[in-house]
């Protein structure tokens, strides 16, 4: 088996604040830490204290990562949890998002065996591993990786036109993934991800091609790659009815997870609001009912800020 491409950016070896912060994470779980996964716009920049450092955490259990109670609950019955960390170092604050997910589940989110399209996307992309137990595991985080590029093109092929260029192919893919999610990306985001990147992308599309359930081509290289896809007309024709299913349930476990949330997040009503106002250029007010009965009425707020569109 090919290696899947290495990613260049910041690490606890040049970073001090993200040394700190990973030994500080394995240690308030437990030691159940298998791997700490950096991704997102921290990671494409190298500048870790712009914005929040997007983390996974893999874990070897819940259980094991909580020590049993609600929380381990709820990342079981609706994985993932996320939490806010900070380290600050040398006057300068390290601010993250932490997910925490077991391995057996993120091995399940990123294959076709379990339902989370977020996750083929998510980790189709650039992801650098900070932190691995060992090399075993490392082998089982890049195995995943594999996997989401692979479960991502295989779904989103016979969607998408018989040719076209690569970097083009992996826009229309992530798009799709990006349309199952409550996201706030402003248009043409996928373009931007795939241009800045295009070399990983056709790397990662050359080692996951031959295990296709589709036949893929690739001709030419870089921004000149192109593909040809043979896909079975009735795969084609389901395509749009699956991919509208996955829209709709990708929307409803999103909103789900924003709920759940703002008991395991630290500040959630403010981060989600602050996120929000980031992509999408909105002023977001959190009424002062909401935060104190959250459960009650965060559903009316999150629909009425779907209808304004600040939702995509």
């Amino acid at each position: 088996m090919s290696a899947w491409p290495e990613v260049a950016g910041p690490s606890p070896a040049t970073e001090p604040a993200l040394a700190e912060l990973t030994g500080r994470l394995r240690g308030s779980h437990r030691d159940a830490v298998q791997a700490v996964l950096l991704y997102g716009s921290c990671l494409r920049s190298g500048d870790l204290f712009d914005g929040l450092v997007d983390l996974y955490l893999v874990v070897d259990s819940y259980r094991g990562a909580y020590g049993g109670g609600w929380l381990a609950l709820a990342n079981r019955v609706l994985p993932p949890n996320v939490f806010y960390a900070q380290c600050e170092l040398d006057g300068r604050v390290l601010r993250s998002k932490v997910t925490v997910v077991s391995l057996d589940d993120f091995r399940r989110g990123c294959s076709r065996r379990w339902y989370q399209s977020y996750l083929w996307g998510r980790f189709s992309q650039p992801v650098r591993i900070v932190y691995a137990r060992d090399a075993d595991t490392a082998a089982a985080v890049t195995g995943a990786f594999r996997q989401a590029a692979a479960t991502l093109l295989g779904r989103a092929l016979p969607a998408l036109p018989a040719s076209g260029s690569l970097g083009g192919l992996w826009e229309q893919a992530l798009a799709l993934s990006y349309g199952t999610e409550l996201r706030t990306e402003r248009p043409g985001r996928a373009r931007e991800l795939v241009s800045a990147a295009l070399p990983f992308y056709e790397a990662v599309t050359r080692l996951v091609a031959t295990g296709l359930p589709h036949g893929l081509e690739l001709t030419g290289s870089g921004e000149r790659c192109r593909y040809r896809a043979s896909v079975a007309p009735g795969r084609r024709r389901l395509a749009p009815f699956a991919w509208g299913l996955r829209r709709a349930q990708g929307k409803a476990l999103s909103v789900a997870r924003l709920v759940k949330a703002l008991f395991t997040f630290t500040g959630g009503l403010d981060y989600i609001a602050w996120k929000l106002e980031r992509h999408s250029g909105e002023r977001i007010e959190v009424p002062p009912r909401v935060r104190r009965h959250p459960l009650l009425f965060s559903w009316g707020f999150f629909w009425r800020l779907y209808r304004r569109g600040i939702f995509r």
